[in-house]
């Protein structure tokens, strides 16, 4: 197998891992002013996630290192033709990190008020926009014969990639709630578990709808079987959900994830960005790699080092298993 072909599959791994596990990072923020009733009940939800979501994060890193080191033109075109999305995207992450910190330096009600709605709307913006980002990759952007994004923001807005953004929006949200009910016990794990089986339809038909729209208008054998493990997975989780088998809910719709995300990628072979005005002008595995050496030098490097941060994330997730409850987290200072 050609060292290119391994790093496009590299890099689907490293999004798969990424949606996997800051998705539910993102539902839970979602879900911050929705299940979170009073002070104690946000602090609850962010504490599920407090120990992990930063290291959730560095897969992102990773799949963003690895594409400008495995597929320089990839990365290129990407980040000159998406420049507004992904800075949103980037602005909305490090105002959700700072809130996450700064939430708790002052007692205040709106003092925290303020960060909640923060950690909200970082949490909003990266899933939707991601599935915007993912559904014009797949789709196809205006590129030119010298690989050069030529089309406007606007572009980027149509029904296919907005659908797209929808989608993950949604999924990100049930992920969350899952894990909530997860992660918790008591009155808020009997909440979350409530409000995914409450959404659960809704996000079945929007996924269903954008993995069926991919399926006609970019049909792969291998892709279609994906999705479709994917929607099975999908109502499997929320069959789960309903009978309280939270833990195998959280397997299946990481499964989804994980299995929508290949569909993708597996969709989107040997290209790595399509162009929608010739084909000719479209990125793909060979006109968008680094050189040889450099990808068998970052295959070595992969090799020995990806064991290590998988067995230390393994260990985190490890120590901070135990469900939270409302009753573990103290009063504001001046309150009993």
């Amino acid at each position: 197998m050609e060292l290119t072909t391994v790093w496009f599959a590299l890099i689907a791994i490293l999004w798969a891992g990424y949606f996997l596990l800051e998705g539910f990072d993102f539902g839970v923020g979602i879900l911050l002013p929705i299940l979170g009733r009073d002070d104690r009940e946000r602090r609850l939800l962010i504490n599920t996630i407090g120990p992990v979501w930063d290291g959730n994060e560095v897969w992102l890193i990773v799949a963003g290192g690895a594409t400008f080191a495995a597929f320089p033109e990839w990365y290129a075109t990407l980040f000159s033709g998406f420049y507004l999305p992904l800075l949103l995207i980037l602005v909305a992450l490090i105002i959700r990190g700072v809130a996450f910190e700064y939430r708790g330096k002052r007692d205040g009600g709106p003092w925290k008020a303020r960060w909640d709605w923060a950690i909200f709307v970082g949490s909003v913006l990266p899933a939707l926009l991601w599935g915007v980002a993912f559904g014009n990759i797949v789709r196809g952007v205006r590129i030119d014969e010298h690989h050069e994004y030529v089309g406007s923001f606007v572009n980027l807005l149509n029904p296919y990639s907005l659908l797209g953004g929808l989608t993950t929006l949604t999924l990100f949200t049930l992920h969350g709630a899952v894990f909530l009910a997860l992660k918790t016990d008591g009155e808020m794990r009997r909440r979350a578990n409530g409000l995914a089986s409450k959404i659960g339809v809704p996000v079945v038909v929007i996924a269903a709808a954008f993995l069926l729209w991919t399926a006609i208008a970019h049909f792969d054998g291998v892709g279609v079987v994906l999705f479709a493990l994917a929607a099975v997975a999908l109502i499997a989780a929320l069959a789960a959900n309903r009978l309280g088998r939270e833990g195998w809910a959280f397997i299946a719709t990481g499964i989804t994830l994980v299995l929508a995300v290949f569909g993708l990628f597996v969709t989107l072979f040997p290209n790595v960005m399509p162009s929608s005005i010739a084909d000719a002008n479209s990125l793909n595995v060979d006109n968008a790699s680094s050189t040889h050496y450099t990808l068998k030098v970052m295959t070595w490097v992969a090799v020995f080092f990806t064991p290590i941060v998988l067995l230390y994330q393994g260990w985190t997730y490890w120590v901070f298993r135990k469900r939270l409850t409302v009753e573990s987290i103290p009063h504001p200072r001046g309150q009993a």
